[in-house]
């Protein structure tokens, strides 16, 4: 399975496709794709493209190899989630939930949808609620909308207006929201919880006329502003989190099911995974690494496999890596031409070289494999750092990513050793979750410990990352500490490195001080100052 998203190829983050991707990024980008191509599955979203859908298929037909009589096909935007979620996860049979801001309108579903007759068709998706089995797919019930955002409707509407109060401006703010909130007051600005009326979420007048105080609410670093704006994050995320476990109760009790299947943007909230994981009648809940509309592409594949050809796909989501293969002569190609400033050289012991860096408190990047496919990096395109520094938050924060000070860094761990760090019970490969950092090693783990106790851990097994499971074991012998800063490899405003000039040129950029790329270190001439130490 391989999945590439635009915006590691334009680093443009939340690239939205267009006429003309396929043949001008992909294609260079994936040599797979030049291959004969059996059936080709195109999902989409609310957005206009699909008026397009035309031109698009000439596009497919005119840039890829179709065997003759390859039939294209369209999936709906939910289908498509459920698709990346349910079929890749480890039940045979789960409930399934997918919840986003919009999906596709009625008269474009390709499932077999129980409305009452006469439904209008320009309604979109904004919720659905399945029971599956393998072989079997059944949609339970959706919530739909009009689209008119005068009345929004749905947990992921609500959720996007939220994040337009506070960061009015881009895209893709979601995730700030969450980190700001634990330095709100949830009950300071006495706005109430949603409206939870059996499966459908409706956002209350209260919300309505709060999200219409336009500037009100906009984040500023400090000051009285400041804490405006964590309180609306703080109300705003419990009423999310209070609405989502309701729905999911729902779901439960009308499949009787113990596990849960859960994709859409909105699976992106780890602060409320935790919540329903600790909290949800499901025993068992699964997050695929790419539940946002970036994986989709694996949702369409998998239905084009599954319900198109028959195939009873062996595909699991047991890791993220489905960028392209690496080549290594673009490694050597990319190390040759370094610029100015910067310099290669391959350790006898790479490992124990960059367990002796980063415990002198450096910075570094790794790059290595295919790269990841979802939005986290999960050691493929990762920055790590010294957790128990208590200057690394506002060095990597401030001097590497450009960002906002309050923004928290997540943790890697040894498996082996997740449960006497963190209050876990189970994997959490793929950083779906956040859990409370026990209290006896907050205080040695201030790097990667949020305001409010917890952290959006990854767990590190042999089998899935040998290399940074090598790493993470010398460091544990090192220091003690089974426990690594890890966030993505990017700079400021943009999205994961994919090749190698894209890390090389984030080192040269950033503040970071070394890249690690298998074999080779590469490393500055002039070192910035170590997190900690005047500039």
């Amino acid at each position: 399975m391989y999945s590439l998203q635009k915006e590691r190829v334009s680093r443009r983050k939340h690239h939205w496709g267009r006429l003309g991707d396929l043949p001008d990024r992909y294609l260079p980008a994936m040599p797979l794709l030049k291959e004969p191509v059996d059936l080709v599955v195109e999902g989409y979203s609310s957005d206009t493209e699909i008026e397009h859908a035309p031109a698009y298929q000439e596009e497919v037909r005119e840039t890829l190899g179709l065997k003759d009589g390859a039939p294209i096909v369209l999936v709906s935007h939910h289908l498509s989630h459920l698709y990346s979620a349910f079929y890749p996860s480890p039940f045979e049979e789960a409930a399934g939930l997918v919840i986003d801001a919009q999906g596709s309108h009625v008269r474009d579903f390709t499932e077999d949808v129980p409305l009452p007759p006469g439904t209008d068709g320009d309604l979109l998706e904004v919720a659905s609620f399945y029971r599956c089995r393998r072989g079997r797919l059944e949609c339970l019930a959706k919530q739909l909308w009009d689209g008119d955002w005068a009345r929004p409707a749905g947990l992921g509407c609500f959720y996007a207006l939220l994040t337009k109060m506070l960061w009015p401006e881009g895209e893709g703010n979601e995730g700030k929201v969450m980190g700001l909130a634990p330095f709100g007051d949830p009950g300071a600005l006495g706005l109430p919880g949603l409206d939870v009326r059996g499966h459908e979420v409706h956002i209350p007048d209260a919300w309505l006329e709060t999200f219409r105080r336009r500037d009100a609410f906009v984040y500023e670093p400090g000051g009285e502003e400041f804490r405006r704006a964590a309180n609306l994050a703080a109300a705003g995320q419990r009423a999310f989190e209070e609405a989502l476990n309701r729905v999911v109760a729902w779901l439960h009790a009308e499949t009787g099911l113990d596990a849960l299947a859960f994709a859409g943007g909105t699976a992106l909230n780890c602060s409320a995974n935790g919540r329903l994981i600790r909290e949800s009648p499901f025993r068992e809940v699964f997050i695929p690494p790419s539940p946002h509309d970036g994986g989709t592409a694996v949702g369409c594949a998998l239905y084009g496999l599954i319900a198109c050809l028959g195939v009873d796909s062996r595909f699991r989501w047991t890791d993220d890596f489905l960028g392209p293969d690496p080549d290594e002569s673009d490694i050597e190609a990319a190390v040759r031409a370094l610029p100015a400033g910067l310099y290669a050289e391959q350790p006898a012991d790479l490992v124990g070289e960059l367990a002796t860096l980063l415990d002198s408190g450096r910075v570094i990047g790794l790059h290595q494999g295919r790269s990841e496919s979802g939005p986290r990096a999960l050691g493929n395109r990762s920055i790590l750092g010294d957790p128990r520094s208590p200057d690394m938050q506002d060095y990597i924060n401030f001097e590497v990513k450009g960002r906002e000070w309050f923004r928290p860094l997540a943790p890697l761990v040894l498996a082996e050793h997740a449960e006497q760090i963190f209050e876990v019970d189970r994997p959490a490969p793929f950083m779906q979750y956040a859990a409370a950092v026990r209290p006896e090693h907050r205080d040695r783990l201030p790097g990667i410990t949020h305001v409010d106790g917890t952290a959006r851990l990854q767990t590190v097994t042999r089998a899935t990352t040998p290399f940074l499971h090598a790493l993470l074991s010398r460091w544990h012998e090192r220091t003690g500490t089974p426990v690594l800063v890890n966030t993505s490899l990017n700079g400021p405003g943009e999205p994961l490195t994919e090749t190698p000039e894209h890390s090389i040129q984030t080192l040269a950029a950033t503040g970071m001080h070394a890249l690690a790329m298998p074999p080779y270190l590469i490393r500055k001439r002039e070192e910035p100052p170590l997190p900690g130490e005047p500039a």
